[in-house]
C-alpha cells in the first residue's frame, strides 16, 4: 500500500564548509528526488543497522545481533526501488563506530533523516532539494481507466504514472468467483481502490463507454469519505492508453493540470509539435546549449537521468539568467520515453535562431 500523503521534505541543516546538507525525507515522493540528487562518489551519513564486530573471535562475531548505528558510507552504487518506496546505497564505510573501510549497504526510507556531502554542489541538485523543501505537497492521483472487459488501477507520483493492478470483469468467461457468487466488477475494483487511494487522493474514472459512469453511480454509494474527489472523464481507449491520452489532451480536471507529471507531459507535447513543425523548438545537447547561451529559451526541458549524469549548470545559468523556466522531466512516464529519444534534452524557443 502506498503510504499517507505527508509533509514536504525537510532541510534540517547545511555546512557549507563541508558541502554537507542534512534533510529528513516525508514521503516516497523526497525519496525520488532523493535519488536524482545523490551520485557516486558522495558521502551520505545515515543510521542504520550492521553486527557488532568487536570481539577478535569470529564465531562470535557471526552471531552477534544486529545493532542500531550511524555511519557515513562512500557511495559506489545507487539502486531506487519505486515499488518498495526507499532506495539503497551501496558503498565503503568512511565514518561511524566499527569497520571502517568494509563495505555496507544504507536503506534510504521515508521518515529517516540522513547528511549528504558533496565535493561540488550543482546549482541544479541545490535548486531541486530547496523545491522540495518548499513545495506543498499536492494529492496524487487515482486513475481507474475501464471499460466493460477490464479496469486498470494506477497512481500518478512525481515520479511518473504507476500501473497498481488490473481486474478483469468476466463478462465474456466466468461468471462467478471461486464461493460460487456471481462475479461483482465494480466490486473488485473498489476493493483494488482501498489498497491504495485515501480520502486526500483525487480519483479520476476514464475510458470509452459508459462503464465509468456505472462506476461513479457505484463510488457515489459509499459512505462519505471513503475515495477523495470523484472525476468522470471520457477517453478514447482504456488502460494505459486512455490514462496517457488524458494526461496529454489537456487534463480536463484542474488536478491534472496541477500536477508535475501532467506539467512535464504537456510540455513534452509542445517540444514534439514544435519540432513537428519546424518552429520555437530545439533539441539535442549541442542544439539547446547554443539557443540558451543566444537567450533563445522560453522553457528547458531535461530527463533527470541526463541531469544525473551531465553537469547542465552552465546550461540551466543560461536559461534562468534570461528569465527562462527549467522543467525536469521524469524518465517514468510516457513524456518521459519521448524526451530520451530525442537525447534527454530540448526547448521551447522565444524566437528562431534560423528564420525559416
Amino acid at each position: 500500500m502506498y503510504p499517507a500523503i505527508g509533509e514536504p521534505m525537510r532541510i534540517l541543516g547545511k555546512d557549507a564548509g563541508q558541502g554537507e546538507v542534512k534533510v529528513l525525507p516525508e514521503t516516497d515522493d523526497d525519496i525520488w528526488h532523493l535519488y536524482n540528487i545523490i551520485r557516486t562518489g558522495d558521502l551520505v551519513t545515515a543510521s542504520t543497522v550492521r553486527r557488532d564486530e568487536k570481539s577478535d573471535d569470529k564465531l562470535r562475531a557471526e552471531r552477534a545481533e544486529k545493532k542500531r548505528m550511524t555511519l557515513g558510507v562512500r557511495v559506489e552504487k545507487i539502486e531506487y526501488d519505486g515499488d518498495g518506496l526507499r532506495m539503497r546505497l551501496l558503498g565503503v564505510i568512511e565514518e561511524g563506530p566499527q569497520d571502517i573501510g568494509q563495505h555496507h549497504t544504507l536503506m534510504i526510507e521515508p521518515g529517516e533523516p540522513l547528511r549528504i556531502r558533496k565535493a561540488h554542489w550543482k546549482t541544479t541538485d541545490m535548486e531541486r532539494l530547496e523545491k522540495a523543501a518548499k513545495d506543498t505537497v499536492k494529492p496524487r492521483i487515482v486513475f481507474v481507466s475501464l471499460d466493460q472487459d477490464e479496469a486498470t488501477v494506477a497512481v500518478l507520483r512525481q515520479s511518473g504514472l504507476k500501473e497498481i493492478v488490473t481486474v478483469r470483469s468476466m463478462r465474456s468467461g466466468k461468471q462467478y468467483d471461486e464461493k460460487g457468487k456471481p462475479f461483482d466488477y465494480h466490486g473488485e475494483i473498489i476493493s483494488k481502490l482501498s489498497a491504495v487511494a485515501t480520502p486526500d487522493m483525487p480519483l479520476v474514472l476514464l475510458g470509452p463507454g459508459f462503464e465509468k459512469e456505472l462506476l461513479a453511480d457505484d463510488i457515489k454509494k459509499l459512505p462519505k469519505g471513503t475515495f477523495g474527489q470523484l472525476y468522470v472523464q471520457h477517453t478514447g481507449q482504456s488502460g494505459m492508453v486512455g490514462v496517457n491520452e488524458l494526461i496529454r489532451g489537456g487534463m480536463g480536471a484542474q488536478i491534472l493540470r496541477d500536477s508535475s507529471v501532467g506539467v512535464e507531459m504537456e510540455a513534452v507535447e509542445q517540444l514534439m509539435a514544435g519540432i513537428s513543425k519546424g518552429k520555437l523548438a530545439a533539441y539535442g545537447p549541442s542544439e539547446v546549449a547554443a539557443a540558451a547561451s543566444a537567450g533563445a529559451v522560453e522553457t528547458l526541458l531535461v530527463l533527470d537521468s541526463v541531469l544525473r549524469e551531465k553537469d547542465l549548470d552552465g546550461v540551466v545559468r543560461d536559461v534562468e539568467s534570461q528569465k527562462g523556466k527549467v522543467i525536469v522531466v521524469s524518465e517514468e512516464h510516457e513524456g518521459g520515453r519521448q524526451l530520451a529519444a530525442l537525447g534527454g534534452i530540448g526547448a521551447l524557443l522565444r524566437y528562431d535562431l534560423q528564420p525559416q
